[in-house]
């Protein structure tokens, strides 16, 4: 195996692009660090990642816009769904965040997330103390991968 060691790249066009379709670090997790905006401290990319993320309508005929790791939506009642995660969450100790935005309302719209299990979150939407449909929701999931 030979080991290339520089301390500047360049291309022929003078375009700083490097294609690679696998990065992996040296730990035995392949974990890599990367150094923050400071310049001092490290921040573990693969647990800074989102590890899935969704973009859905909460109201009429419920369904995913766009997304990421999700595989399906479920309308489980009034302002309650349930979101299928790809692939699967380590354990039910990862972080979930929503927030929806309703159409031709000031009033902002309190969201509440409860971590279900690894392969699923059940989101509840309330509006003014009250469980509602939403129009435009949005959902990231932070934590470890099985």
């Amino acid at each position: 195996m030979s080991t290339i060691k520089v301390d500047t790249y360049l291309t022929r066009g003078g375009a700083s692009e490097i294609a690679i379709d696998k990065l992996k670090g040296v730990t035995a997790a392949g974990s890599m660090l990367v150094v923050g905006e400071g310049g001092t401290n490290t921040t573990n990319l693969q647990q800074g990642l989102c590890k899935a993320w969704c973009s859905y309508d909460g109201s009429g005929t419920v369904a995913i816009d766009d997304s990421f790791n999700m595989s399906g939506i479920t309308d489980t009642n009034t302002g309650s769904y349930t979101l299928t995660i790809n692939s699967d969450m380590s354990n039910t100790t990862y972080s979930s965040q929503s927030c929806g935005d309703q159409t031709g309302g000031a009033t902002s719209t309190c969201i509440t997330n409860q971590n279900s299990s690894v392969t699923a979150i059940t989101v509840v939407c309330r509006k003014d103390g009250t469980i509602t449909d939403n129009d435009d929701m949005y959902l990231t999931v932070h934590g470890d991968l099985a």
